[in-house]
């Protein structure tokens, strides 16, 4: 299973949720088996979105996808994004 994991501050949680669920890149589509959103406890306007994929490909490229619309709406929906593509190595529940 491979992680894309993207970080952002928002100025206003509740617009920048419109716009994620307006979804601009098609992520189901793109091979996104499921994605989860944090929000940080101590700074609620700070995001992390973790998107599941099966291959490396996949999540590269709705990376790339992600930076072309990073770069129409940087400043205005959220501002400076991070993003890592991570595999991971264990899980387990209790």
């Amino acid at each position: 299973m491979v992680m894309l994991r993207i970080e952002h501050p928002v100025p206003n949680f509740e617009g920048w949720k419109q716009a994620f669920d307006s979804d601009p890149v098609g992520r189901e589509k793109s091979g996104v088996r499921r994605y989860q959103i944090l929000r940080a406890i101590d700074d609620p306007n700070f995001v992390m979105i973790d998107l599941e994929f099966d291959t490396v490909p996949q999540a590269e490229a709705l990376l790339a996808a992600m930076r072309v619309v990073w770069g129409r709406v940087e400043g205005t929906i959220m501002t400076n994004p991070r993003a890592r593509i991570a595999e991971v190595a264990e899980t387990k529940s209790y």
